[in-house]
């Protein structure tokens, strides 16, 4: 199944922006997390298809997955 991950901040750093993923059915979240090698701890925001997500969510075909790392601000 195909998957577009779309990666915010510091996340791209040597990876990318965005990116169709070819994976196989029963891919969750943290599977994309530990196959782009990002600590979970860095995955701080996830959001599948604009809504908010786990690491242990499931993926589908033609999902969009957006992570971003801890953000802060003042």
């Amino acid at each position: 199944m195909k998957v577009t991950v779309k990666l915010f901040a510091t996340l791209r750093r040597g990876r990318f922006d965005v990116n169709t993923l070819d994976c196989p059915d029963g891919t969750r979240v943290q599977d994309i997390v530990r196959q782009l090698a990002i600590e979970e701890k860095d995955a701080a925001i996830i959001f599948l298809n604009s809504r908010h997500a786990g690491l242990s969510t499931t993926l589908g075909e033609g999902d969009t997955l957006a992570i971003f790392p801890p953000v802060g601000g003042g």
